[in-house]
């Protein structure tokens, strides 16, 4: 099994180091101030001091000559491998490190490079021997252990260390005092050590290869805040100006600049930014079931300046993307083409990508003519197998299928488990902000899991090294919030007729008219006045209405849909209804989703739901399809007196606590917003379909479906205690 390592600092100081390594020259080791350094030491000397890994003892002593303690020796390994001091590090428990090399020792430790003498005692100021330091650096080093090892050709190395000896060797890192004798407990000098660590720093950067990644998902045609992301990736490619700019699907659907334009704004931007390649969401194919199907697929296609992925989705039946869809590996990809897999060339080595959409797509949204390959880990498998055979030895995946979603029909991390030979899988889907990357590493050939949210409110990062093998060994990633950036003044140049646009939609009212007003009150410190979270309220009502029929479309077994009260941010002035109103209501842009929990799982959500009464809670569920009866005397956790689903004559049906039910809630919700850690473990679970179906813009079509609305309820939620 590969450790591979995952400190950020540490790759950057990598790419550094290989970097350094073709810029050592002896004039660079003429510069050596330190009067003490001999020749033999003066190359490793200056490029661990170049680095900032090691400093002298003085301004003109290194101190060559001098022995190193373990304390010592563990700042400067850990330094190497770019720890940092300011992180914190799992407690060594070594009560004899002082505070300056405490984090050192810590991080060692935490990662299984360093033993301390007893449980305790680390033997801080003990003197570093060379059988500790072929310990510690064959294993930080990452060199291949042979476990079988029991001795070697020095007579003084006993069977504990012969194994790290040997790989030291075997690596050209040392080559012992004599031809028998390694000088096993002999003291390390601080010269030796600069030796061994710039020795075993040209080793692990031998062959190796950087790989740098930025990365979206799920944009949702969330165009307000674009003209910075285009400086976030322009910023990040000045630094690294060989990185790959990947879409990991769903740019569709969302907001009024798709509602309007249908992916032509955001390919205005997409162009401008330079993409190498995009795989398809379940959402770019909302529109196939409309009358002129995915023409707006076909023209975005068409329109794209970069090429795109699917390995398991198949076009061929579809005419509009006759010309367009190309069943083979692109080895030079053309823009506006949908490719299995293509290859790209980056700094010198041919990386290979594919791309995967989940299966759900056939269910949550309107694929019509287009249809997907029943096994998705198959097709992977395949586009693997081809790569290899192409001597492509670096794999992308795209993918679209969820970090965490339903492992009975596809998600990344199975992905990862079953399919050997993917380094890096780029997701999306699931909406999945991970903050680093997600390693398996439970075979030999470890994959790096990447996602960056949603919204484009992230810019996901990643750098990746790949050892002489095209194995990867370190990855780091980070994701950099879109906020703070200056506005690309040519994105805002694109963007600004279609902002200009759909700023007047915005005004533009919907077929439905407020009666009166609907209100979302907020009680604040006075106990007594109503809520939106924690009464009954018609705007609630509506929303959840609205719901319920939506999801029923899917899944006609759905019989409840509860929406959290914080989630509704606004009321609705009397009058016709704009869609800026609609929107400013619900303004998070969440998504439909349907569950299946039993009824003590409901249950317990409504105990929750009321559980602070009459305090106010985010997370005050309404409800439609069912009434929910409550004593807000009783004490929490106990106060839901019944739950009773609603029947088609309008009578209603107690829920058992058995029973398994579906319902219908927001993704936050449903993904344990609010607390909620029922529905967490249904989500986990995989009993969790997110449709993918804009909330506002259920809203809308239920606000329509009213025509005049007014602000009345309906009983839905019930305080049975007559004092309230």
């Amino acid at each position: 099994m590969v450790n591979i390592l995952k400190n950020k600092k540490f790759v950057a100081s990598a790419v550094t180091v290989a970097a350094v390594v073709t810029a050592v020259s002896p004039a660079s080791a003429a510069e050596m101030k330190f009067t003490d350094v001999s020749d033999r030491y003066k190359e490793a000397v200056q490029f661990l001091f170049d680095l900032g890994i090691v400093a002298g003892e003085t301004e003109t002593s290194y101190g060559t000559e001098h022995t190193v303690k373990r304390q010592d020796a563990a700042v400067m390994i850990a330094k190497a491998l770019g720890y940092d001091p300011a992180d914190t590090y799992e407690d060594s428990g070594f009560t004899d490190v002082p505070k300056s090399a405490k984090w050192a020792v810590d991080a060692l430790k935490q990662d299984g490079f360093i033993d301390g003498k007893t449980a305790t005692r680390f033997g801080a100021n003990d003197i570093l021997t060379r059988n500790e330091t072929a310990k510690i650096l064959a294993e930080a080093g990452n060199f291949e252990i042979d476990d079988t090892i029991k001795e070697t050709k020095f007579t003084d190395v006993n069977e504990r260390f012969a194994k790290y000896v040997d790989a030291l060797v075997d690596n050209g890192i040392t080559f012992g005092k004599t031809s028998t004798k390694f000088g096993a407990n002999d003291a390390v000098t601080r010269g030796e050590a600069a030796l061994f660590l710039h020795r075993t720093a040209l080793k692990m950067m031998d062959g190796v290869y950087s790989l740098s990644v930025m990365h979206l998902n799920d944009t949702h045609a969330r165009l307000d805040s674009a003209a910075k992301q285009v400086t976030a990736v322009k910023e990040y490619r000045a630094e690294n100006p060989d990185s790959l700019l990947l879409h990991a699907g769903d740019t569709f659907s969302g907001t009024l600049y798709f509602n309007e334009f249908q992916g032509e704004a955001d390919l205005a931007v997409m162009n401008l930014m330079d993409f190498d390649a995009m795989t398809f969401g379940n959402h770019e194919f909302d529109l196939g079931a409309s009358t002129e199907g995915h023409k707006a697929l076909q023209e975005f296609v068409a329109a794209a300046e970069f090429p795109f992925v699917s390995a398991n989705v198949d076009f061929s039946t579809d005419p509009l993307f006759t010309g367009l869809f190309q069943t083979k590996i692109g080895t030079t990809p053309e823009d506006s083409n949908i490719y299995t897999g293509i290859v790209k060339e980056v700094n010198g080595e041919k990386v290979g990508i594919f791309g995967l959409t989940t299966k759900e797509t056939e269910d949550i949204s309107s694929p019509s003519l287009v249809s997907f390959d029943e096994d998705y880990l198959e097709e992977a498998q395949t586009m693997v197998d081809e790569f290899e055979a192409m001597g492509v030895d670096k794999v992308i995946a795209l993918t679209h299928i969820g970090f965490d979603d339903n492992p009975a029909i596809d998600n990344d991390q199975v992905l990862a488990e079953e399919v050997e030979g993917i380094d890096i899988i780029v997701g999306g889907h699931s909406h999945t902000e991970l903050a680093e990357p997600v390693v398996y590493d439970g075979d030999d050939t470890p994959t790096v899991i990447v996602q960056a949210g949603q919204y484009g409110e992230n810019l996901g990062t990643l750098d990746v090294l790949f050892n002489g093998d095209g194995i990867v060994f370190a990855a780091a990633g980070e994701l950099i919030e879109i906020k703070d950036q200056v506005a690309d003044t040519k994105a805002v140049e694109v963007l600004a007729p279609y902002k200009a646009k759909v700023e007047e939609i915005s005004k533009t009212p919907i077929d439905a008219t407020a009666v009166e007003a609907l209100t979302t009150p907020r009680a604040g410190e006075d106990l007594t006045a109503p809520s939106v979270r924690k009464n009954e309220t018609a705007l609630g009502n509506i929303i959840t209405d609205g719901m319920l029929a939506k999801a029923k479309e899917y899944d006609e077994n759905v019989v409840m849909a509860i929406q959290n009260g914080g989630g509704i941010r606004a009321g609705i002035d009397a009058g016709p209804i704009t869609v800026g109103e609609v929107i400013t209501v619900l303004p998070f842009g969440n998504t439909l989703a349907t569950m299946d929990v039993t009824g003590a799982e409901l249950k317990s959500a409504f105990e929750l739901s009321v559980g602070q009464l009459p305090r106010e809670n985010g997370g005050f569920l309404h409800v439609a399809g069912a009434k929910v009866e409550y004593d807000s005397s009783k004490a929490a956790g106990s106060r839901v007196v019944n739950i009773s689903l609603e029947n088609a004559n309008g009578t209603f049906t107690p829920i058992s606590d058995t029973t398994t039910y579906t319902i219908a809630t927001n993704a936050f919700t449903a993904k344990g917003g609010d607390g909620y850690t029922m529905f967490e473990k249904a989500y986990t679970e995989g009993r969790v379909t997110d449709l993918g179906l804009s909330d506002w813009e259920n809203l809308r079509d239920q606000l329509e479906s009213i025509g005049e609305v007014n602000n009345d309820t309906e009983g839905r939620l019930v305080d049975v205690n007559a004092a309230n």
